[in-house]
């Protein structure tokens, strides 16, 4: 079973500090790689959701994402992440996250 650590980022400048493109990109990288780690962690969830609901319907639930922009949308304010960002990055992600789990049900259920 994979258990992933807390997810280190790369040493990188601080952005108020970047002087170049150079040192924003190598930023933008480091934070990058961070992402995709837990976007992958995340992923796993959704299999685990998957393995665990007890049908079908109950992958796909309205009420469900509602709560989690809403607790994102929390969250952004209080990094100072504009919810113009935020939410359609959140809404795609949920969405892509359902489509995976419907996925890995019907795969482990047929």
């Amino acid at each position: 079973m994979h258990k992933p650590a807390l997810v280190a980022v790369d040493p990188r400048t601080d952005p108020s500090a970047c002087t170049t493109m150079a040192e924003v990109r190598d930023g933008v990288d480091a934070l990058d790689r961070a992402l995709v780690a837990l976007i992958a962690e995340r992923q796993r969830y959704m299999e685990a959701a998957a393995r665990i609901k007890p049908d079908r319907d109950a992958v796909h639930d309205d009420a469900r994402i509602e709560d989690v922009v809403a607790k994102v949308l929390k969250s952004a304010q209080a990094q100072h992440l504009s919810p113009e960002i935020a939410e359609p990055v959140w809404r795609t992600l949920i969405d892509r996250c359902i489509a995976h789990e419907f996925a890995v049900y019907d795969r482990t259920r047929s």
